[in-house]
């Protein structure tokens, strides 16, 4: 009986020593990160977690595997609390890795984004925008043969990013470009993998230049496809289209942007100048979103040749130049009062 009676608190001993292992919270009160490698087996990571604060034991850690199925995931897990050991199991099971948030609005351009990622900690300005005119290839399969652009502008999808802290600028424009990809094909510019139907074919440098312009010009939803008109319309009486965000952005590629348009910045002889050069701009200009893309896919058919904005943010569309005029001095009116 006495030997009944040891083994049987033997057998409590070891039971409230292995809940108190598995159920007690552990671990940090300040932030602590750990890097998960890929294909780390379970023991690895128990001991990664026990050398860095945060799990008690790594034996008490393994009993877990007795009830909960599934493989960790890789990555870089943030810890700033005690926490019982169960939950951190089931944060590796379910991938729960840190990540920042990089969010890119529409109509930034690589100049714009370059110093968002600086400004969010992953990557120097200088260094990311040398990464967004080197990685071209990420763009060539979406361009006729033979083509060359000289960065990914227009092509890096304006959206809300999580990345890991260590995240290569290349694995962020890799992502990027694949959200422009995804966008494209849910608005059907261009074919998913393997299509082979017949199809509507769009120009994509062209699509994409021209929505980046109109992306720039206009805010409103509603009045993108009446800016994209006038663009067709201007485009089919070679007139050209003298919008002032291709000076700027001209500005932009020599390092000469002031902060406002000059005389001088109007004259420049630019591939982008569209005071000076008729047609498209050689690239596009910004980084669209749906909306705009889905403008300059699909702009309204009207008369339009002109377009200024009101003292109230809208735009106002016209025909001939003298109403354009009137339109414009009845702006600078307003601006007065």
């Amino acid at each position: 009986m006495k030997f009944f009676l040891t083994l049987l608190l033997l057998l409590l001993l070891a039971a409230g020593a292995a809940a108190y292992l598995v159920y007690t919270p552990y671990g940090p009160s300040s932030e602590t990160f750990v890097d998960i490698p890929p294909r780390t087996g379970a023991t690895a990571v128990a001991s990664l977690l026990r050398k860095n604060g945060i799990i008690r034991s790594r034996y008490g850690f393994a009993l877990l595997r007795l009830t909960r199925d599934g493989t960790f995931k890789a990555g870089e897990y943030r810890f700033d609390h005690p926490a019982p050991p169960g939950e951190i199991y089931d944060r590796l099971l379910r991938g729960d890795v840190y990540t920042q948030t990089l969010t890119i609005p529409e109509g930034y351009n690589i100049f714009d984004i370059a110093a968002a990622v600086e400004s969010a900690g992953f990557a120097k300005r200088d260094v990311f925008l040398a990464a967004e005119r080197q990685h071209t290839e990420l763009i060539t399969s979406l361009l006729p043969p033979g083509a060359h652009p000289e960065s990914l502008e227009g092509y890096l999808f304006p959206d809300t990013y999580h990345f890991s802290r260590h995240a290569t600028p290349l694995q962020m424009l890799t992502a990027m470009v694949h959200r422009f990809r995804q966008s494209a094909i849910q608005i059907g510019l261009i074919p998913p993998p393997g299509f082979l139907g017949d199809r509507i074919v769009y120009n994509v440098p062209q699509t994409v230049t021209m929505a980046s312009l109109i992306e720039k010009e206009v805010g409103q939803e509603t009045e993108r496809p009446l800016v994209a008109g006038v663009f067709v319309n201007r485009l089919a009486k070679s007139i050209p289209l003298a919008t002032d965000p291709t000076v700027i952005y001209a500005a932009l590629l020599d390092n000469r942007w002031r902060g406002t348009i000059y005389a001088s910045d109007l004259k420049s002889t630019s591939p982008y100048n569209t005071y000076l050069h008729r047609g498209l701009p050689p690239g596009p200009i910004s980084n669209p979103g749906i909306a705009a893309l889905r403008a300059a896919m699909h702009p309204a058919q009207t008369e339009y040749l002109y377009f200024v904005s009101d003292a109230a943010g809208h735009t106002r569309f016209s025909v001939s130049l003298k109403e354009h005029d009137e339109q414009v001095q009845a702006y600078r009116q307003a601006e007065k009062h």
